[in-house]
């Protein structure tokens, strides 16, 4: 089969052959506020007595150029279809059922077809969540990073463990020009917090990228309110996560404070984070991680809070120019830097 890589190829006859089903026509919508892929909801109409989802979700490249050169020197499509292919069944956060998938590594042209989540609701990167909405968040994040915790055998993904070593040369390289078109950009956006943490982190970048991040495991990589799909059942709401195109092997409490951080306006956050990585915690050991204690994790998770910096900076200048992609990444900057700065993130780099 070919890839169905663009809206015109997702014709009756091709979706009928990947779904293995017999589907007589397909209407299409945008849906999604993603800027490194497009995603589709499709609604099917399928032959005489034949059964399947009245609607699905396609995931393809961008039509952007500038997104889709980025996700192929990043390995963004590569990453995320592996991960549903080779972890996802094993791991039991709850993630989208895949119908379908295929990739041409070399040129970065693929397919997803997904189950739709829908009723379900994303999030709202700009307006924050509750913390309740939090718990449920970060419950999830326990079920990505217990299962791996510290396994050695997550180095032989290649696609997941790349090559630390190059990739941290790379950002020695290019943050500080990120750092720099990121501050020409939104100039007349950016207040003394995110000055104040920038110039921090960046006097002190090599320290920073070449600090022991052990011990590693699955890490989603861009774990915000975007990239969740808040369902309520029951009375108690659940969470699928989507958007695994920066999946990696990596430190756990990277993506915790990437989600309190941006996640959190900054007063509900200052009120609830220490009760919400004891959670995180409580929930890590319940699920059987070992020889790691509180401390370190507190540890670990304000080091965390220049993650969150680091993806503003870099995604911003990386995808495609939006009037809501400026929002939303001067909120994060402005939030991860505050974080940052509120639990003394800056004072790691002299001990």
């Amino acid at each position: 089969m070919i890839i169905a890589d663009t809206p015109d190829a997702l014709t009756a006859s091709w979706l009928s052959d990947a779904l293995e089903r017999e589907v007589v026509d397909v209407a299409m919508e945008r849906v999604g506020t993603g800027q490194m892929c497009d995603s589709l909801r499709l609604r099917l109409t399928y032959g005489p007595r034949v059964d399947g989802p009245a609607t699905i979700v396609a995931k393809l490249p961008a039509a952007d150029p500038t997104s889709r050169a980025t996700a192929l020197n990043l390995r963004s499509y590569e990453i995320e279809v592996r991960f549903y292919q080779q972890l996802a069944p094993e791991l039991p956060i709850r993630t989208p059922h895949i119908l379908y998938s295929d990739i041409d590594v070399a040129t970065a042209s693929f397919v997803l077809l997904m189950e739709d989540l829908a009723p379900a609701r994303p999030g709202d990167q700009l307006a924050g969540c509750s913390v309740a909405e939090a718990h449920v968040a970060l419950d999830e994040l326990v079920k990505l990073h217990a299962p791996r915790w510290d396994d050695p055998k997550l180095a032989e993904y290649d696609w997941l463990h790349r090559d630390p070593e190059t990739g941290r040369m790379f950002l020695l390289a290019m943050l500080p020009v990120f750092w720099d078109g990121f501050r020409s950009r939104y100039a007349d956006r950016l207040g003394t917090d995110v000055h104040q943490a920038g110039d921090a982190l960046f006097a002190n970048l090599e320290r920073y990228l070449s600090s022991n991040d052990e011990p590693l495991t699955v890490v989603h990589g861009d774990y915000r309110l975007d990239n969740l799909l808040f369902d309520p059942a029951g009375g108690r709401a659940s969470v699928t996560v989507v958007d695994w195109q920066t999946c990696a092997h990596g430190p756990a409490l990277n993506d915790v404070a990437y989600f309190i951080g941006a996640g959190l306006l900054p007063d509900d956050r200052r009120a609830s984070e220490h009760a919400l990585v004891r959670r995180y915690h409580t929930g890590l050991v319940a699920a059987g991680v070992t020889d790691y204690d509180f401390d370190r994790c507190r540890l670990d998770y304000r080091r965390g809070t220049w993650s969150g910096l680091i993806m503003a900076v870099a995604a911003s200048m990386l995808v495609e120019q939006t009037d809501r992609g400026d929002d939303m990444f001067m909120a994060m900057a402005h939030r991860h830097a505050r974080h940052a700065l509120d639990l003394e993130a800056p004072a790691l780099f002299a001990s």
